[in-house]
């Protein structure tokens, strides 16, 4: 009875002490809340002052991104790429039941009836359906082009702003798409020159660009022009050629460059003859119609670059 009433009397005044922000052990009043742990903690001597804290963190451990996704019970993040940004549910097309059984027939006739339904119903009217259409677009022109994830995202929030503006009317859906996806990969800085999105678009480049400048002005995007040396990694990698070349051509890019040597001509095509310039200053045989394919341009366009650029950095090549 005696020790009860003692512990009543220590817990009561430990209570008072916090109420009044000290320390029962200190006695400092450098009492802190932790948001995290929802603890009360003594910044001088490390007491916790609270006790039984609620964890607002998952009862499960894991230790890598594979781990967090095989345990997370939760869905997809959402994603601007989706008409209804990922928030939707599908009726699996396995056919089976929750303990992995097949089903009968007369059920798989019912699961597809649904499966179609549930199609129909994701798309209320017409701006929906122009928009799952049109973000479907540029997702297989994304694919084609191997660009990463975050040109996909931007690329559709350009879509859904031309949308919402009315600046699809009059237009075809594939070209505002495409123009929308060429816009996100100058804003992303991912070097896909426009001769490149357009082998992989059902519209031709006349459109995609006309679209494209239009889009951006509405939509007040203001982009940087194309710097030619970011071609030149991509390119390079896909000639095999050795590093000393890829060092080489864009030291010629950025001296050619100061002296303003790019201005009006193609991006690709001033990579190009960069690369096959460099390549004659580092003893690499590079033939001229590779270079040329590779960066989707002409002979022509490479051999009248590279002798410019040359000749604006006074060298020559040995002979």
């Amino acid at each position: 009875m005696t020790r009860s009433i003692i512990d009543q009397r220590s817990t009561e005044s430990e209570s008072t002490e916090v109420e009044t922000g000290l320390c029962p052990d200190c006695e400092t009043d450098t009492i802190i809340h932790d948001p995290d742990r929802g603890e009360q903690v003594c910044a001088e001597c490390g007491l916790v002052l609270t006790e039984d804290p609620i964890d607002y963190g998952p009862e499960w451990r894991a230790f890598n991104a594979q781990e967090h996704d095989e345990l997370s019970r939760v869905g997809a993040p959402l994603t601007q790429s989706m008409h209804d940004r990922g928030l939707t549910t599908t009726i699996d097309w396995r056919n089976k039941d929750a303990n992995g059984h097949s089903m009968s027939a007369d059920k798989h006739g019912q699961l597809h009836r649904l499966r179609v339904w549930q199609e129909r119903i994701r798309t209320k009217n017409a701006g929906e359906r122009n928009l799952k259409y049109a973000l479907s677009e540029i997702d297989r022109m994304v694919s084609a082009l191997g660009v990463p994830k975050p040109v996909k995202e931007t690329a559709s929030v350009i879509y859904r702003q031309a949308l919402e503006q009315d600046l699809i009317r009059g237009r075809s859906i594939e070209g505002v798409a495409t123009s929308a996806l060429y816009t996100a990969c100058r804003k992303e800085d991912i070097p896909r020159s426009l001769e490149e999105v357009t082998s992989v678009a059902r519209v031709e480049q006349r459109e995609i660009g006309r679209t494209y400048r239009y889009i951006a002005d509405e939509l007040d995007i203001n982009l940087e022009p194309t710097n030619p040396r970011q071609f030149v990694p991509r390119f390079c990698s896909e000639l095999d050629v050795d590093t000393d070349v890829e060092t080489k051509a864009i030291e010629i890019i950025d001296r050619t460059t100061e002296q303003g040597l790019h201005s009006g001509k193609s991006p690709t095509g001033f990579a190009a003859a960069a690369i096959y310039a460099a390549g004659l200053l580092c003893d690499e045989t590079i033939p001229q119609r590779a270079v040329a394919e590779t960066a989707q341009t002409t002979v022509v366009t490479v051999r009248n670059r590279y002798r410019e650029q040359l000749e604006a950095i006074d060298q020559q090549p040995a002979t």
